[in-house]
């Protein structure tokens, strides 16, 4: 994909839960390292509409083009393809609890084509070593903190270098010390270019680090970018 390519473009589509439209109307645009907030009340389409920009849920209307893939005419052979170029992290880590952090991220090594050896080991450490875990390879996920697993499942996602890390809720589950040094996480690995959509509950972590916003709100997508809005606790409540 070309430097200055939009990593997601999206025109006029309509998410769906189900058999139910949620947020309708959807056009926005997130551009190579940038670092965008998604917002709104639980049910308001947040979850659907990351589901639907990484392959896993279908686009019925509008088109939109994530990491260079078309996502209205996305194919299910096309889905593995389109999410090597994505790093999706979700608020409950999804780590095996039966093998140790390096076989985790091992796993995916193989699982994305990855062959030799030194190679996906050299991968490993720069990964671990990125998020703070560089000591952490041989442990399992019930030794870690909620932080460290967090930081697992952070390292997992940037294995393939994406070029934008989609996560859903990633602090949900942390408490709001640990939730600052992974949202500063998010920032570090921003700044060396990878864009960031990350949907969020916590009010107070926006406030801390602004940055754009789109909201979903009574089927729509607002954009801070677009039409500047004030951000109220039972926005995202």
């Amino acid at each position: 994909m070309e430097s200055g390519y939009p990593v997601v473009q999206v025109e006029d589509a309509t998410i769906f839960q189900d058999d139910n439209p949620v947020v309708q109307s959807v056009s926005f645009k997130i551009d190579r390292g940038e670092f965008v907030f998604l917002v709104g009340r639980t049910g308001s389409g947040k979850s659907s509409l990351l589901k639907t920009l990484y392959g896993d849920l279908t686009l019925r209307q509008g088109s939109a083009q994530v990491a260079g893939y078309r996502i209205e005419t996305l194919k299910d052979a096309q889905v593995p393809l389109l999410r090597r170029k994505l790093g999706i992290i979700f608020q409950d880590f999804q780590l095996f609890p039966d093998r140790s952090i390096a076989e985790n991220l091992m796993f995916v090594l193989k699982a994305t084509g990855w062959k030799d050896s030194a190679k996906m080991k050299t991968r490993l450490s720069e990964v671990l070593m990125q998020v703070g875990l560089g000591a952490s390879e041989r442990k399992y996920p019930h030794q870690l903190s909620g932080g460290e697993q967090q930081r697992a499942a952070i390292a997992r996602a940037l294995l393939n270098e994406p070029v934008i890390l989609m996560a859903d809720e990633p602090t949900g589950n942390l408490d709001p010390e640990v939730a600052v040094g992974i949202l500063k996480l998010f920032q570090q690995i921003n700044r060396s270019g990878t864009a960031v959509l990350m949907a969020t509950h916590s009010y107070g972590l926006i406030r801390k680090f602004p940055s754009r916003v789109l909201k979903c709100e009574n089927g729509k997508l607002l954009d801070s970018a677009t039409e500047p809005f004030e951000l109220q606790d039972q926005d995202i409540f």
